[in-house]
């Protein structure tokens, strides 16, 4: 059994057996000079209280070990103590000693495990108000992870069938127990110290910005440049399309088939870099109401008008002259546009594929521009495309920021 007890000094650990005998303590002190308790305290006979007399009954001594001192407010643990490089440190309050502190099933050495993550030297600090201690409640729920004794079974099953499960018919799937177990297990981490509707709150307004701003920008589309609808979108593209992380503008490709034994320049107005590093291209239009389809019918179908055809054309072709250029290419747009690009990522150029941002196909009091008709074709035009390119219409983009509002709300409620 074993037990602690706090002196002026420090800690003492008591120890001392219900059933058997203790003697062994002793013979391993007076032998080697050490013993090791529970498979995890390491104590030397100089760690000793007192030792055991000629005259006493060593099958029932109860063993006292100087277990840690005092360092201001708390009790510093020798890394010896628990064969590792680091000393460990428990707060003097608020923490209740017991072996369960130290030790988890099978005898696992709870700081051994830790100081094997946090690295050679540095002191183990639990609780208290020092710099980079462990906080107590935090350390509560690591010993709660601790895997138990029926976990350990499952996993050494599972990890059994996994290893010769093949040479042999009808074995249980071991492997589904063991994740079957784990799913039951309750989980033990604490909900979130920080306050997530806050979170969703800023989140809600930041949408509600850039939705408000695109619908004030089309209630006054006249007199505003493509260029300046460029701009004005390139100031949300990373918070509505999260996926990208840089924007890169007037993007010089090399061209080398339009003219044979030739290499020509061409430039991409605006280029995405996502958060692998592939490269796409964008293309924003001005928001014209009647870019999309033709207005009448050919063979029966609504077929893209010359500026949406023109633009899903102009698109391939950067795609395509990407494609070809390659490693090459690779090469000179990462020398060019490194700096523009988080630390340690680089371009590529892989399977590469373009947005289209254009046209209405709502009108200004919001009725739909399309009848029924026209709208199957718009989406049938579009799922054309969908392998290599993303066709969205402005009133598209307000949709997905007024689906986006609407989500963000219902989970601030739920909060």
């Amino acid at each position: 059994m074993i037990d602690f007890e706090e002196d002026r000094d420090g800690l003492i650990l008591k120890y001392s057996t219900e059933f058997g005998s203790s003697d062994w303590i002793w013979k391993d002190l007076k032998t080697h000079g050490e013993v090791t308790i529970s498979r995890v305290f390491t104590l030397e006979r100089g760690d000793l209280v007192e030792e055991p007399g000629e005259d006493q009954d060593i099958v029932e001594f109860e063993y006292q070990f100087h277990f840690a001192k005092r360092d201001g407010d708390y009790h510093r643990i020798k890394g010896r103590v628990f064969s590792i490089a680091n000393d460990v440190l428990l707060a003097d309050s608020g923490i209740k000693l017991e072996r369960k502190l130290f030790v988890a099933e099978r005898n696992i050495s709870i700081f051994r495990r830790l100081a094997e993550v946090i690295g050679l030297g540095q002191d183990i600090v639990v609780g208290g108000s020092q710099s980079g201690s462990i906080p107590f409640d935090v350390f509560e729920q690591l010993l709660k992870k601790f895997p138990n004794s029926t976990e350990l079974d499952h996993y050494a099953n599972a990890r059994v069938s996994n290893i010769i499960g093949e040479y042999f018919d009808g074995m249980r799937d071991l492997r589904a127990q063991y994740e079957t177990y784990l799913s039951r297990r309750k989980s033990v981490v604490s909900k979130p110290t920080f306050h997530p509707e806050n979170l969703l709150q800023a989140e809600i307004d930041k949408f509600v910005l850039i939705r408000d701003t695109i619908s004030l920008w089309l209630g006054s589309s006249e007199g505003r440049t493509e260029k300046e609808w460029q701009q004005m979108i390139l100031t949300f593209i990373l918070l509505i399309f999260p996926k990208y992380v840089a924007v890169l503008e007037n993007v010089q490709i090399e061209d080398h088939y339009s003219k044979l034994g030739t290499t020509s320049n061409r430039f991409i107005d605006i280029a995405l870099v996502d958060a692998n590093g592939n490269l796409d291209v964008i293309e924003i239009k001005r928001p014209f109401d009647d870019v999309l389809l033709s207005k009448t019918r050919y063979r029966d179908n609504f077929v893209p008008t010359k500026d949406l055809s023109g633009t899903v054309m102009q698109a391939e072709k950067y795609l395509f002259h990407l494609s070809k250029w390659g490693v090459v290419g690779e090469a000179k747009l990462n020398e060019k546009y490194g700096e523009k690009l988080p630390p340690g990522m680089s371009i590529r150029i892989t399977n590469p594929k373009a947005l289209l941002i254009l046209g209405r196909d709502r009108k200004p009091d919001g009725s739909t521009a399309h009848d029924q008709y026209q709208a199957f074709d718009l989406e049938v035009i579009k799922r054309k495309y969908v392998n290599m390119m993303d066709i969205i219409t402005y009133d598209d983009l307000l949709r997905r920021l007024d689906n986006i509002i609407a989500s963000l709300r219902r989970r601030a409620v739920a909060s």
